[in-house]
């Protein structure tokens, strides 16, 4: 059995997760806030969810981490995912409400991006809704790049999703990471 690493930063663990990171994360997917995720979808749609990108690890050898502060407080997921209805691999990213605009999701997704050039991905896109101006901000953080022609996926259009391609040249070597 792979399980995810556990990645460490300044402020952060990224971890496999926990049975109870599903619920906080269910909790999430039933309101509003997860309107630029697919949602609000229903408990049990949103645990299948997160357990099949929680099971990738085992299936790809990539997956989502459960990012958490040092002190053990849970944040939210940071992936790096493929579904069978991606074209390609993506990082993801989804904080909890607390966990907002405090340069968390920044820290995580520089460490999982560190891990994938570690892992030898030429390249990773984040698939975000057009109207998601906190995601399209941290992509562009991270050093990411509008690809307009990039394929989407599967039974999306570019009204529901925009793709930001991030590569080890844009985004600098594993080492900027550290």
């Amino acid at each position: 059995m792979f399980s995810a690493p556990v990645i460490t930063t300044p402020r952060l663990r990224l971890r496999q997760h926990v049975a109870s990171d599903l619920e906080l994360l269910c909790d999430l997917f039933e309101t509003a806030r997860s309107h630029h995720m697919g949602g609000p979808i229903p408990r049990k749609q949103a645990w299948r969810w997160m357990a099949s990108e929680i099971a990738m690890w085992d299936l790809m050898g990539h997956g989502a981490w459960g990012i958490e502060t040092q002190t053990g407080m849970f944040l939210g997921q940071i992936g790096i995912l493929q579904p069978p209805h991606f074209p390609e691999r993506e990082i993801g990213w989804t904080l909890l409400e607390h966990a907002e605009s405090k340069g968390y999701a920044t820290e995580a997704a520089m460490a999982a991006l560190a891990w994938g050039w570690e892992q030898d991905f030429p390249t990773l896109v984040s698939y975000i809704a057009p109207q998601n101006t906190l995601s399209i901000a941290l992509a562009k953080r991270l050093g990411a790049v509008h690809d307009p022609d990039a394929a989407l996926p599967e039974g999306e259009t570019s009204a529901d999703t925009i793709v930001y391609r991030h590569s080890p040249d844009a985004d600098g070597s594993s080492e900027a990471y550290a």
